[in-house]
């Protein structure tokens, strides 16, 4: 596969671009990242330095990609954090060129806003763009369930009301939904796959960590799966097991940055050793 991948970078840890592109790529998939900011750190520590990238200047790269001629043999384009209002319209613009070139290519889109524990986190002017003119155009969402509440106008908290919620966002536009964080407890945590065909759920151990970038590896690594395996299931099984042993080898290296380099074995070869159930 080749993947255009619009989302941030950081010189220091993993998120955005800087936590997608590896596990693709060891996962034997050709990468063109192109960034919307580019900082020294994720903004979880709470101080960074560096630049949000103009708009104009991210449509630049995407430009320059195109007139190397190779857009008709892209088959996914990837969307994550976007720093400001204005790079919806840019990742918009892409993705039509992208399809215009491969009408078979898919546009995944991360609508990286904010999550139960701290709110929104980006521009408030973000967060509507997303909603009424991102998702719209997107195959496949993944959003976290606090995010899925906002895109829906709804709450869902439980597995019915989350479905219930994923239904409505389908009717937006997408395909397919990825809900990252389902039904949480003190010990596990769900991940939820819902298509027009059916909704899959998957169960792993909750872990005593907050892992910032690990909604940007969940987001490539299904889009990756899905492409390859064209179930949902399958791409859902895959994706939780490679996520869950990064973040274990995290966990145990006591350190604060997602271990990919640590975990890359599981990354390419994922054990798929948590049960995936039909829920509907």
């Amino acid at each position: 596969m080749r993947i255009l991948s619009i989302q941030s970078s950081v010189a220091y840890g993993h998120v955005g671009n800087s936590a997608a592109v590896f596990p693709l790529q060891r996962l034997g998939h050709e990468v063109w990242p192109v960034f919307t900011v580019h900082f020294s750190n994720h903004t979880g520590y709470g101080a960074w330095r560096g630049p949000l990238l103009a708009p104009d200047d991210v449509a630049a790269v995407v430009t320059g990609i195109a007139e190397r001629g190779v857009l008709g043999s892209c088959d996914a384009v990837l969307s994550g954090y976007q720093g400001g209002a204005g790079i919806a319209a840019v990742i918009l613009d892409a993705v039509a060129q992208v399809k215009e070139a491969n009408p078979a290519a898919t546009y995944t889109c991360d609508p990286v806003m904010g999550n139960a524990t701290s709110g929104c986190f980006v521009d408030p002017a973000i967060p509507p763009v997303i909603r009424e003119q991102v998702v719209p155009k997107a195959d496949i969402i993944t959003p976290n369930q606090f995010e899925l509440g906002f895109l829906t106008d709804t709450s869902p908290t439980s597995l019915e009301e989350t479905l219930a919620s994923a239904d409505l966002a389908m009717a937006m536009g997408p395909s397919t939904v990825l809900v990252t964080s389902v039904d949480p407890t003190d010990d596990s945590i769900g991940m939820l796959a819902v298509n027009r065909d059916g909704a899959w759920l998957v169960e792993t151990p909750r872990l005593p960590m907050k892992a910032n970038g690990s909604g940007d590896i969940t987001a490539a690594m299904f889009t990756a799966h899905l492409h390859e395996t064209g179930s949902p299931a399958d791409a859902l099984a895959r994706t939780a097991s490679a996520v869950f042993a990064v973040l274990k080898e995290t966990l145990d290296s006591g350190e604060r940055e997602l271990r990919l380099v640590a975990a890359q074995d599981a990354i390419a070869d994922p054990a798929c050793e948590f049960e995936v159930r039909q829920v509907r």
